[in-house]
């Protein structure tokens, strides 16, 4: 039987699949916005797998995110507790861009005549001060009726610690209007913090009708192909889920995709001895970096749609794998700005008409035009064929004339800025974080990451880079890696050292019952689920807090015994620490795993004495304005122990990898390309 990995990209629509015999077949195919749908069940199409033998489907889905950014989500409203109708409004005030006399925070998904008040009152210790009056809600329901709402959000103060009124009024709207799409902020999170639920709350209203439908979409035309397997969707924290819980909870879904090449990296990492990571994918219209720090992604609740340097963004409090992304891909456009600098993205042509090589109508000038011009790139692996008269004279007409200089030397210029603005990104998940870039490899993926990884790697002073095999397609591969993943979070605060164990365990038998039920109702079984336990702790008095790794069963030493961890981890985030100072616990993170079936990977012939010889040279213009006569090999040509210098290029039908001057390349026994940059290797002494 077959498993099927699908992944929708900006420009491309990824398949990984693992057959019964253990042979992985990869495909791409152009995505189909806005019908994205399409586009998946058109690569399972031309994969040719038979329907019937594929018994397990998981997908990763840009429809979640899309659906934010270009305010395409359904018209929501939010019932809130009295007097709280404007905490969307007045968010925090912190302000990123502090000297901006003109800064304006961020403009509520919810305008104010559609946030409505109900009389209900929940103290902070979680005792009721005043009864729900349930008049209220209907009065709410029958006016949000009259205004053609789609979706409700509802989010109570304190619900966090009982959501008895707010789980009561989710049942009164359910009765009195059954054809809305409602969510209560107690089913998402129970974090406090009233800003950050609520716009958590309200943003998952508001693609509720998006997601659903899609979902719903895709379901039937699997069904209607004749796919009845299992079927799961990939969530921010790096595991699974079914199409139903997606369905009710889907800003869960929000970076769908890209996580799972952050979790891919992390699994290919632990295969082959390497458990510090920089996950780098470089697909078409942006470019993803994530941190791996002993074998383990950074989860955050802490995560901001559109935040920038100058923009405070949207706040989600779900268990989101900590990514920083920038508007920089292959399909980025290069311009030059008013006051004459060059500048790459963060716009790009996308799928349709995409770059000027795909001959699909597109006129201005992209970094996969810039690499077909300086020779990184060859023609021949596009599916139209590629006119380099035409890709020359837009970038001369955009770029070139307008700084005065030559069309190689723009092309060149091109891949430098936007390899700039990817390696400011890198050290943002790593200097900028407190870790030292010598102490970490690189996994290049992506469609793009190949092609740039050699030269990040170098700029930002890692010592290697990994380019795992199925490269462009890694994010449907690491799905095919995945677990089904469950997070409870609950904010309890207690001291550290003197919450009797009895109390802490009394909320970690709450959580792992929830969690049992969630994991046999997607038909689990007790030897299926791990559990993992993290518990977010700060010094008494501070604001923020630090994750901390713990056991879901404590005994009455075991929070003496996390006082150094927590001291450890607290110097390493903010370079100090304060011993003396009492520690309390803030959130409870209890972590189901449901755990499946992995593939394993394949090894590939080892070399015996033969030698392997380019298939051809291409001229290459490199970073020192020399252009070198380039050997190129072809990738599935390679075998395990080979090993060249730089400078050279390994192509394949979907990425090509640029092994720079001064950097060596070798192949591993799974064929992963293992490029030296140069850079000596640091250990950590922590």
């Amino acid at each position: 039987m077959t498993r099927v990995a699908t992944d929708i990209g900006g420009t491309f629509t990824d398949l990984v699949a693992l057959d019964g015999n253990g042979k992985l077949i990869t495909l791409k195919s152009h995505t189909t916005p806005p019908n994205f749908e399409n586009g998946v069940l058109n690569v399972i199409e031309e994969s040719g797998l038979p329907a019937n033998e594929i018994e397990m489907f998981l997908h990763g889905t840009t429809t979640i995110i899309n659906a934010l950014t270009e305010r395409s989500g359904a018209k929501t409203a939010l019932i809130t507790t009295k007097g709280f109708r404007d905490i969307l409004e007045i968010a925090r005030c912190n302000r990123p861009d502090l000297f901006n006399l003109v800064f304006a925070k961020p403009r509520p998904f919810v305008p104010r005549y559609l946030r409505l008040e109900v009389t209900e009152r929940v103290a902070t210790d979680g005792s009721i001060v005043t009864e729900l009056v349930e008049d209220d809600v209907l009065q709410c329901v029958e006016a949000l009726k009259k205004e053609g709402v789609e979706s409700i959000a509802i989010c109570f103060i304190n619900s966090y610690i009982n959501d008895k009124h707010e789980m009561r009024a989710l049942e009164i709207v359910k009765a009195a209007w059954p054809e809305v799409f409602v969510t209560a902020s107690a089913e998402v999170t129970r974090e406090w913090r009233e800003y950050e639920r609520t716009s958590t709350v309200v943003l998952n209203s508001y693609v509720m009708p998006i997601a659903s439908s899609y979902l719903d979409r895709l379901d039937a035309g699997l069904q209607a192909d004749g796919i009845f397997g299992r079927k799961y969707v990939m969530q921010s924290n790096g595991g699974s889920t079914t199409f139903e819980l997606a369905r009710r909870t889907p800003i869960n879904l929000l970076e769908s995709g890209p996580v799972a090449g952050v979790l891919g990296s992390a699994i290919l990492g632990g295969m082959i001895g390497e458990e510090n990571i920089i996950s780098m994918d470089i697909g078409g219209t942006t470019a993803k970096c994530s941190l791996i720090d002993k074998g383990q992604a950074n989860i955050t609740t802490e995560y901001r749609i559109e935040r920038t340097e100058r923009y405070a963004g949207y706040p989600v409090m779900v268990p989101v794998i900590d990514i920083v992304e920038i508007g920089n891909g292959g399909g980025s456009i290069a311009h030059v700005d008013a006051a004459g600098s060059l500048r790459v993205g963060p716009n790009s042509a996308g799928a349709k008409p995409g770059p000027v090589a795909y001959g699909l109508g597109g006129t201005e000038p992209t970094t996969t035009d810039a690499c077909l011009v300086t020779g990184r790139l060859s023609g021949e692996y596009f599916d139209n064929p590629v006119d380099l008269d035409l890709i020359r004279a837009a970038i001369e007409e955009k770029i070139a004339k307008p700084l005065g200089i030559s069309c190689e030397q723009a092309a060149l210029d091109i891949i430098r800025v936007a390899e700039s603005n990817m390696v400011n990104a890198l050290k943002l998940i790593s200097v900028r974080r407190g870790y030292d870039p010598r102490e970490f490899v690189m996994v290049a993926h992506g469609g793009g990451g190949p092609m740039h990884s050699a030269a990040l790697a170098r700029d930002l002073m890692a010592h290697r880079v990994i380019v795992p095999n199925s490269a462009a397609v890694f994010s449907a591969w690491g799905m095919l890696m995945t677990d089904i993943r469950h997070d409870w979070i609950r904010t309890h605060i207690c001291p550290l050292e003197t919450t009797p164990a009895a109390e802490i365990n009394a909320i970690w038998s709450e959580l792992k019952t929830k969690a049992d039920e969630r994991m046999h109702a997607e038909g689990l079984g007790d030897n299926e689920i791990q559990y993992q336990a993290v518990v977010d702790m700060r010094y008494q008095g501070q604001e923020h807090t630090v994750p901390v790794m713990t056991v879901d069963n404590w005994e009455d030493d075991t929070g003496l015994g996390l006082v150094e961890s927590f001291h450890q981890r607290h110097e390493h985030f903010y370079t100090f620490r304060l011993d003396g100072t009492p520690v309390e616990i803030v959130n409870f993170h209890l972590i189901a795993l449901g755990i499946l079936d992995k593939p394993e990977l394949a090894k590939i012939p080892v070399l015996e004495g033969e030698e392997i010889t380019p298939i051809g040279e291409r001229k290459v213009l490199y970073e020192d304005g020399i252009w070198r006569d380039t050997p190129v090999y072809f990738r599935p040509d390679l075998k395990a122990g080979f090993s060249a210098a730089g400078p050279l290029l390994v192509d394949e039908k979907t990425a090509t990898t640029v092994v720079l001057p001064g950097q060596e390349l070798m192949v591993d026994e799974y064929g992963n390309l293992i490029i030296e940059t140069g850079v000596k290797r640091h250990e950590s002494s922590k």
